[in-house]
């Protein structure tokens, strides 16, 4: 025996070009370097709004002897979470399905532990969040990919989706305003998606749940619209981070919402709270709890994050890129001139320009760039643009 487990050992496999890639350590002193223009990761690089901070602050303040006491679901950070989902989509969550999480990456976790057994099945569709399938490991399931429609602008396949459907399937993990594609599914689509799990359902002779990964549900660029796939199909849990909208990956903080017609609720209520203690006291530290009612109130800079989308696309796309205009998120896809993506990302180095390959999120062939990268950033790095692909199609 190893000194690792099996499981341990096949997430570290599943992880493998990711781990290489997230831990070079050349590559993230090359990045911090001034003249770097870095649009690998969503990482902020400007100062965190002074209107966030404050926020914070006030939320440290103490109220009482219980306000850095053992923390679940602050009933007043639910409440606020509850009323803003209630006005924003046609679905009427209740305050007590609402469970505080340490962002999505923990949420998805939690309701992974909650609804899977070994040798139950879960679908993902690729490309993905790189982690999917890691977690989906890590509950002891098997993941099932479904390749999106690239005919169609990345969106749903649900022929594939159905096709994929099976006796063991469990859940199906659905990621819309989509990382990294940015497409946003249409509402025909999740009406679709939601007769074909309903179908599967019966033909299994057990519930099929969607988790609705909506960790840019914000981030929607105009003139789209966006609605949760939970108001589609009641058998849903809705995963939110505030990470994406604030711009503070740092500050682990988000939330599950069970939809409040899902079958099974009273058992899934309790067994999603013992999987936030069984994973490790998976609640959102005391601070950030107090902060909710403040932050869901605060909006991203869709302006600001639209016109650097904008100018990339153009840009690149005059440069004879191919690239694909997100309709959501702060990501944009653009495929490698060269078939070897992490060669030409390798190119765009030597101009100080540094990308996410497309291998990492099983996209060979491409890459993402993350719109977080700053006004000058993104001014700086055009003229690279034009000379890495210069240099490739020489």
């Amino acid at each position: 025996m190893g000194a690792v487990s099996k499981q341990t050992a096949d997430i570290m496999r599943v992880l493998g070009s990711f781990r290489e890639f997230g831990t070079d350590d050349e590559l993230s002193e090359a990045m911090r370097r001034p003249e770097a223009c870095d649009f690998v990761y969503g990482n902020p690089h400007d100062v965190a709004p002074k209107d966030y901070v404050d926020a914070l602050v006030r939320a440290a303040q103490p109220t009482g002897s219980s306000h850095y006491a053992y923390t679940m679901d602050l009933p007043a950070a639910v409440a606020s979470i509850g009323e803003d989902l209630r006005a924003r989509f046609p679905v009427a969550f209740h305050d007590h399905d609402i469970h505080l999480t340490n962002g999505n990456f923990v949420g998805l976790a939690i309701a992974l532990r909650t609804l899977v057994d070994p040798g139950d099945e879960v679908i993902f569709v690729s490309p993905p969040w790189f982690f999917y399938e890691t977690l989906i490991v890590a509950a002891g399931a098997t993941p099932v990919r479904v390749l999106a429609d690239r005919d169609h602008d990345f969106d749903l396949d649900l022929g594939a989706i159905e096709a994929a459907i099976t006796p063991r399937t469990r859940a199906i993990i659905v990621n819309s305003p989509n990382n990294p594609s940015g497409r946003i599914y249409r509402p025909e689509q999740l009406t679709a998606l939601a007769t074909i799990l309903e179908e599967g359902s019966t033909r299994s002779g057990h519930r099929i749940y969607l988790l609705s990964d909506e960790a840019y549900n914000r981030i929607v660029f105009e003139p789209h619209t966006f609605t949760t796939p939970a108001a589609y199909y009641p058998h849903s849990f809705l995963l939110y981070t505030y990470a994406k909208t604030l711009l503070s990956p740092g500050s682990r903080l988000g939330y599950l919402a069970v939809g409040p017609d899902i079958e099974g609720a009273d058992d899934l209520r309790a067994a999603l709270q013992i999987g936030q203690i069984t994973l490790g006291w998976a609640y959102p530290v005391s601070i950030l709890q107090h902060a909710i009612p403040e932050l869901n109130a605060m909006r991203p800079d869709i302006p600001v994050l639209q016109r650097r989308r904008d100018t990339l696309v153009s840009t690149l796309r005059e440069q004879g890129y191919e690239v694909v205009e997100p309709q959501g998120t702060f990501y944009v896809l653009v495929r490698s001139p060269i078939e070897d993506d992490r060669r030409f990302a390798e190119v765009l180095r030597t101009h100080d320009v540094f990308v996410l390959p497309g291998g990492m999120f099983e996209m060979p062939g491409w890459f993402r760039l993350s719109v977080t990268a700053n006004d000058d950033m993104v001014e700086r790095s055009l003229p690279g643009f034009a000379k890495a692909i210069a240099e490739v199609s020489a």
